[in-house]
C-alpha cells in the first residue's frame, strides 16, 4: 500500500480504482483494525512541528543573561582575591536565581501545550457504516470523511458524493474564487488548482457538503509537503509583551546609570574597588526583574488554563490583553443569549391552528405534508444508540425532527422512501433551505425558511385544494408572524411543489403550507451579565436573524433595549463605504440588529472601530468569518459553530453562552491588573534597595547594603509574592473600571509616581529605623556598622514582605489581596527561610548577620509597621491615585 500511495494520482482514476488502491469501502468505510495498523504504519494525521524547547535547552538559556554574566565574574573575582565565602554564595544565588527562571518558563511552555489540545480539531468519518465523531489527527488513509459548509478539510481526498460543494482554496492556491467540486477523472498533466475532484488539507467547504476518500494525511498531504520545505516562524510578540520590552529597556537604562552613580560615589568615598564592584553588580541583578516576561508568560498562559475552565478557549495569548480593553460587544441571539433549545410550539396552516400540549389535527394532506417536509428538508439526525438518543446538526432542524418524530413520523423509512436528488443549502444570504426528492416515479420539492424571503416564491396556497396565492392572503400571513413573533417566536415557513418529470431543484412556483413557531427561552443567567457589561462601560449590541420583532422581544427581556427603540433591520443597512455620516451616527446607537447578513456584521464591526472601539464579534458560520477575523476579538462558538468560524477567531465558547464572553473580559482585566500589582511590587521594592544604597553612598553614611544581602532579598520578594500577586482573583471593581486603551503603557505616569512613593517611603523609614536605634540605645558608643546593617536587612525584608498588602483595591482588610491564600503562603515560605538563614552558620556567616537583642527587633518591626500605616494613610487621605 505504501508505494500505490507515493506513485499513484488519484485525480486521474475513478472512485471505484482509488477505494480498491487504498482498500477501503465507500459505503461502510474502514474497520477499527484497519484503522489502527494504518496509523502505526503511517502516523497521525499531523502536520510536524518545531519540536518545543527541552528542559535542558530552558535550563541553558537561564545562564545566558548578562546579568548572570556579570555575577559569573563577580563570583570569578571574588575566588581571585580568595574571598571563597563571597565566590561560592554568589554562585549559589546564580543557580538559585537559574532554577527558578527554569521552573516559570517551563511550567509557561507545559501551560501552552495544554492549551494546544484543547483546540484539537473534530471530525465526521464512516467507521464500520456509522458516521463517527473523532479526532482529525486519528483520520488515515482509506477513511472516508463527511465534509459540511464552514468544515476545514483535514486531509487530501477524492469526491466520492458531494451536493453542490464550494471549496475555499485560497490558502493553499492563493485563489481567491470558490472552487466547484464533484465526482469525475482528469489528465494526469492537471495543475493543484484544476482538480476539481480532490480537496485538500488546510482549505474549507463554503458551501454544500461531501463525502470524500481519504488519500493523503499528514505531511504526505500537498500542505504536508510545503511545511517539510520551511521552517515554521517563531511566534510573534504579543503587545504586551512588546510594552514589556519598551519598558525593560528604559528601566536598564535608569538603573545602570544609578549603578555608574553608586560606584562612583563609593570609590570617592574610600570604599574598596572589589566590593563597590560586588555591590554594584548585585544592585543590578536586584533592581532589573530580568525574570519578569517569564512571569508574564505564565500569568496569561495560566490565565488562558483557568478560562478553560469556565468554557473558554482562549487561543492566543495577545487577546487576553484585548480582552481588557473591549468596549463593545456584537453578539448572536440564538444559543448565545438563548438556551439553543428549540421547540416547536404552534403550527398554522389554512386547515391547522395547533399549539404546545394540544392534538396535531386538521386536513390530513396538510399534516402530511407537514411531517414529511420536517423529516425530507433537513440535515439533522437523531441516532439512538443504548437506549439513548444522540443529536446530530442544527438544533432548529433537530426540533422539526422531533416533532415529526412524536406524530409517528418514522425518520429512516421516510428518507428511504423518498431518495434525495438534490439540495440546496441554507444559506445567510437566502435564508432558505430546499431538498427534492424521487417517489414512486414523481418529484417533489420542499422549501423551508425565513417567511419573508419565502412567500414571494410561493404561487399558490393549500387550503382544501391549492389554491392561487393573492396579496391579501400574503398580507394575511405576514401580519401572523409578525404576532407571534412579538412574543418571542421564531417563525418559519414550509412550502412544496409537486412534479411529474422535474428533476431539478428550483425554489420558483411553490405551494406555500404555513408556519411554524417555534420558542428558544433566553438563557435565565445572561440579563445578569449584560447589566455586568453595562457596569463595565461596555455596549452590548445583538445581532441576529431573526425576525424584528422577535429579536426586540428578545432584547428587551435581556435589558439590552428599551420597549418602543428603533431594531435596525437589514434590507435598510447600506454598504460601509455608501454610509453617511448620520446613518453611522444612527448604527453606533442602536442595541438591536436583525434579519442580517455577514456583510452587515463585517461593515457593523468597521463602523465602530472607525470610531476607536475594541469591538468582540461572535458568529458560527462560515460567513461570518470574515467579520469574526476583523473584530478586534473574534469569538467563535464551540458547539454551533463551524470549524472555519473557530479557525479566525482569537476565543472560542465552548458552551455558546454570552455569560462566558463576560467571564473572559473580566478575567482578561484580572490578568492585566494582576500584571501591573507584580510590575508595581517589583520595580517599587528593587528601587527602594536602589535608593537605600545611593543615600548610603552618596552621603558616606556608616552602614551600607553587601552584596550577598541584596541577592538574598532579591529572592525572598522577586519570586514567591510576585507570583502569587500574579494569581490573585481581581478585586470586586475590576467590572466597575472603564476598559483598558491598547495604547496606554503598563506603566503609566500615574502608576510610575506611584511606585516612587513606595519606593521613597521605604527607603526612608529603613534609612530612618537604623539612625533611630542608633541614637535611641548606642548615641554614647562608636557606630556598629555591622548592627546598623543587620537592622537596615531586616527592615527591607520586612517592608517588601508587608508591601505586598498595599497592592489590594478598596477596604484594606478585605481587599484581593488580603483574600489571595497563595499571599499568605508565600510569606510564610519566606518567613521560614529567613528564620533558617538566621540559623545556619554558614548562611549566617555569608550574610554577615550578627546577633541582636530585643530592642533592634521591635525597631525592626516598627519600622515595618510605619511603612504600612503611611502609605495606607496616603490611601484614605487620596495623596495620590491608587493602583486600580
Amino acid at each position: 500500500m505504501e508505494n500505490i500511495l507515493t506513485n499513484f494520482t488519484f485525480h486521474t482514476t475513478t472512485v471505484e480504482e482509488a477505494t480498491v488502491s487504498l482498500k477501503s469501502d465507500v459505503e461502510k468505510g474502514l474497520t477499527p483494525i484497519q484503522v489502527k495498523e494504518r496509523i502505526e504504519q503511517f502516523g497521525l494525521n499531523t502536520i510536524n512541528e518545531e519540536k518545543p524547547i527541552s528542559p535542558f535547552q530552558i535550563l541553558f538559556s537561564q545562564f545566558k543573561s548578562p546579568i548572570v554574566l556579570l555575577l559569573l565574574f563577580a563570583a570569578g573575582m571574588s575566588f581571585w582575591f580568595k574571598e571563597w565565602l563571597d565566590g561560592t554564595a554568589i554562585v549559589c544565588v546564580i543557580f538559585i536565581n537559574a532554577a527558578i527562571g527554569f521552573y516559570m518558563e517551563f511550567k509557561a511552555q507545559v501551560s501552552m501545550l495544554a492549551l494546544k489540545k484543547m483546540a484539537a480539531v473534530p471530525a465526521k468519518v464512516l467507521r464500520e457504516g456509522k458516521l463517527t465523531e473523532i479526532n482529525a489527527e486519528e483520520i488515515v488513509q482509506g477513511d472516508i470523511v463527511f465534509v459540511d459548509a464552514g468544515d476545514l478539510i483535514p486531509i487530501d481526498g477524492k469526491i466520492v458524493r458531494s451536493t453542490q460543494v464550494l471549496i475555499d482554496e485560497s490558502a493553499l492556491t492563493g485563489e481567491s474564487v470558490s472552487v466547484e467540486k464533484k465526482m469525475g477523472v482528469l489528465p494526469e498533466n492537471t495543475i493543484l488548482g484544476d482538480r476539481t475532484n480532490m480537496v485538500f488539507k488546510g482549505t474549507y467547504v463554503f458551501k454544500g457538503n461531501a463525502y470524500i476518500l481519504v488519500c493523503a494525511t499528514g505531511m504526505q498531504t500537498e500542505l504536508g509537503k510545503i511545511a517539510s520545505l520551511v521552517h515554521l516562524s517563531d511566534q510573534a510578540a504579543t503587545p504586551l509583551e512588546k510594552k514589556l520590552e519598551v519598558f525593560s529597556k528604559k528601566l536598564i537604562k535608569i538603573t545602570v546609570g544609578l549603578v555608574v552613580l553608586i560606584f562612583v560615589a563609593g570609590l570617592l568615598n574610600g570604599q574598596k574597588f572589589m566590593e563597590m564592584l560586588e555591590t554594584s553588580i548585585a544592585l543590578a541583578v536586584a533592581a532589573i526583574p530580568e525574570g519578569l516576561p517569564i512571569v508574564v508568560t505564565m500569568s496569561l498562559a495560566q490565565g488562558m488554563l483557568k478560562l478553560a475552565r469556565y468554557n473558554v478557549i482562549v487561543k492566543k495569548l495577545s487577546a487576553v490583553e484585548t480582552l481588557g480593553g473591549t468596549n463593545v460587544i456584537c453578539t448572536d441571539k440564538t444559543g448565545t443569549l438563548t438556551q439553543n433549545k428549540m421547540g416547536v410550539v404552534l403550527i398554522k396552516t389554512p386547515s391547522v391552528n395547533w399549539q404546545k400540549d394540544a392534538d396535531f389535527e386538521g386536513n390530513e394532506e396538510q399534516v402530511k405534508l407537514i411531517t414529511q417536509g420536517f423529516i425530507l428538508c433537513n440535515t439533522a439526525n437523531l441516532e439512538i444508540a443504548n437506549n439513548e438518543t444522540k443529536e446530530i446538526g442544527d438544533p432548529l432542524e433537530i426540533a422539526l425532527l422531533k416533532f415529526a418524530q412524536l406524530q409517528g413520523g418514522d425518520i429512516t423509512a421516510i428518507r428511504t422512501q423518498f431518495n434525495k436528488k438534490d439540495e440546496i443549502p441554507f444559506s445567510s444570504e437566502t435564508k432558505i433551505m430546499a431538498t427534492l426528492h424521487e417517489h414512486e416515479g414523481s418529484y417533489i420539492t420542499f422549501a423551508k425558511g425565513a417567511l419573508e424571503e419565502l412567500l414571494p416564491k410561493c404561487t399558490h396556497i393549500l387550503e382544501n385544494d391549492t389554491v392561487p396565492m393573492d396579496k391579501s392572503k400574503q398580507d394575511y400571513w405576514i401580519k401572523e408572524a409578525e404576532v407571534f413573533a412579538a412574543s418571542g417566536h421564531r417563525m418559519i415557513a414550509i412550502a412544496y411543489r409537486k412534479d411529474k418529470t422535474e428533476t431539478t431543484l428550483s425554489t420558483d412556483s411553490l405551494v406555500f403550507i404555513g408556519l411554524i413557531g417555534m420558542i428558544d427561552p433566553p438563557r435565565p443567567e445572561v440579563k445578569a451579565a449584560i447589566e455586568e457589561c453595562k457596569m463595565a462601560g461596555i455596549k452590548v449590541v445583538m445581532i441576529t436573524g431573526d425576525h424584528p420583532t422577535t429579536a426586540q422581544y428578545i432584547g428587551v427581556q435581556l435589558g439590552i433595549t428599551e420597549a418602543g427603540e428603533a431594531v435596525m433591520i437589514g434590507k435598510e443597512m447600506k454598504h460601509f463605504e455608501d454610509l453617511t455620516k448620520e446613518e453611522k451616527k444612527k448604527w453606533l446607537n442602536t442595541d438591536v440588529f436583525a434579519r442580517v447578513n455577514p456583510q452587515h456584521k463585517l461593515d457593523l464591526v468597521k463602523v465602530f472601530q472607525e470610531k476607536g472601539y475594541v469591538v468582540g464579534m461572535t458568529g458560527d458560520g462560515v460567513n461570518d468569518a470574515p467579520a469574526i477575523k476583523k473584530a478586534d476579538i473574534g469569538i467563535a462558538m464551540g458547539q454551533r459553530g463551524t470549524q472555519v468560524a473557530q479557525e479566525v477567531s482569537d476565543m472560542i465558547l465552548k458552551d455558546d453562552s454570552f455569560k462566558s464572553i463576560v467571564v473572559a473580559i473580566r478575567q482578561g482585566r484580572v490578568i492585566i491588573e494582576n500584571i501591573k500589582k507584580f510590575v508595581t511590587f517589583l520595580l517599587s521594592c528593587n528601587l527602594s534597595e536602589l535608593l537605600v544604597i545611593a543615600v548610603a553612598a552618596v552621603m558616606n553614611l556608616h552602614f551600607q547594603m553587601l552584596p550577598l544581602q541584596i541577592l538574598f532579598i532579591n529572592i525572598i520578594t522577586d519570586v514567591l509574592p510576585a507570583l502569587a500577586l500574579g494569581i490573585t482573583k481581581g478585586g470586586d471593581n475590576v467590572m466597575k473600571l472603564k476598559p483598558l486603551k491598547a495604547s496606554v503603557p503598563i506603566i503609566d505616569k500615574n502608576r510610575w509616581k506611584l511606585i516612587f512613593f513606595y519606593a521613597i517611603i521605604m527607603a526612608s523609614v529603613c534609612t530612618a529605623g537604623v539612625l533611630i536605634n542608633h541614637y535611641l540605645y548606642h548615641k554614647n558608643d562608636v557606630w556598629d556598622t555591622a548592627l546598623c546593617n543587620n537592622i537596615l536587612f531586616f527592615s527591607l525584608i520586612l517592608c517588601q514582605l508587608l508591601h505586598v498588602f498595599n497592592m489590594g483595591t478598596g477596604t484594606f482588610f478585605k481587599s484581593e489581596v488580603m483574600r489571595n491564600k497563595y499571599v499568605w503562603y508565600s510569606i510564610l515560605v519566606n518567613i521560614i527561610i529567613v528564620f533558617a538563614a538566621l540559623q545556619i552558620p554558614f548562611v549566617r556567616k555569608a550574610l554577615n548577620i550578627v546577633p541582636m537583642n530585643l530592642n533592634e527587633w521591635v525597631v525592626i518591626l516598627a519600622v515595618g509597621l510605619s511603612f504600612m500605616v503611611t502609605v495606607q494613610l496616603a490611601k484614605v487621605l487620596k495623596l495620590f491615585k491608587s493602583n486600580k
